[in-house]
């Protein structure tokens, strides 16, 4: 199955109860807006919103600017369904990938993009599309997660795998995703052509009760980061419980198990 498809699947499955496990990805779609109002909103009228789930973001632009047209595209169609129940029904929604836009080129005078670009393999494509998409003079804005986002679970992940390899000799690969770096993310503008281009990051952390339910959490989110590592069956169970217990060990606190997000937030003008 292709990272493509196994993304798709996983925010279509998630979709439902998305909103109630994603705690960080609220406070930064907040955060992303107060970024947009640093300059007037009014001038724009086509907005687009890539990646926008469950609608919350477009719904907080809904109501900072009535008058505009509002576009919302994802990959998922679960997630169009709760957008489509959440949002008013002037508000276009469309199933679509975001390295091939489903637009004509200069259509929109705002893209924004909130906690999506981090499941894309390569940037480039993408922002090459929002160039292509946005009117001379518009305005790109977006977050993302970065390189160290869930590091303590990647780092309980390798340790638990090195343990296993010890003592049968199997080499595994963690299950856990690989972020972009800030660097990445400041070529990929650079390279689409984004004039006033800035970026700059800021950390969020969640706290869990205990490793499961962290687990759990981050699948039901659709991030696909704690899917196991191939084999499954007692190999599996083994590792997983040495993980749980080098993340309690390393990580632990009377509060729980954290969980660290990296946010990368950046804009440009095209």
């Amino acid at each position: 199955m292709s990272e493509r498809k196994r993304v798709q699947q996983a925010f279509h499955r998630g979709a439902l109860d998305y909103d109630q496990h994603t705690p960080v990805q609220q406070r930064v779609v907040e955060r992303l807006l107060g970024v947009l109002q640093e300059h007037p909103l009014q001038p724009y009228l086509q907005l687009l919103d890539i990646g926008c789930g469950t609608g919350r973001l477009l719904e907080l632009l809904a109501h900072k600017l009535p008058q505009a047209q509002l576009t919302g595209l994802d990959l998922a169609p679960n997630m169009l369904q709760q957008a489509r129940e959440r949002l008013d029904d002037q508000i276009t929604l469309v199933q679509g990938d975001a390295e091939q836009l489903p637009f004509a080129d200069q259509t929109f005078d705002l893209v924004v993009s909130s906690s999506t670009f981090q499941w894309l393999a390569q940037l480039d494509a993408c922002f090459g599309e929002v160039a292509r998409v946005l009117k001379p003079g518009g305005r790109f804005v977006f977050s993302l997660f970065g390189q160290g986002t869930l590091g303590e679970l990647q780092l309980s992940w390798r340790t638990a795998l090195a343990d296993r390899q010890r003592n049968d000799t199997v080499r595994q690969q963690d299950g856990t995703h690989r972020f972009h770096t800030a660097e990445q993310v400041t070529a990929a503008l650079a390279a689409a052509g984004f004039n006033n281009r800035r970026t700059w990051g800021e950390q969020e952390k969640v706290w869990y009760p205990d490793v499961p339910q962290l687990l759990q959490a981050v699948k039901r989110i659709g991030a696909g980061t704690a899917r196991p590592p191939a084999g499954g069956g007692l190999g599996w169970r083994r590792v997983l419980h040495v993980m749980a217990a080098v993340y309690r060990e390393r990580f632990g606190t009377a509060d729980g198990v954290p969980a660290t997000y990296q946010v990368i937030y950046g804009e440009g003008t095209r």
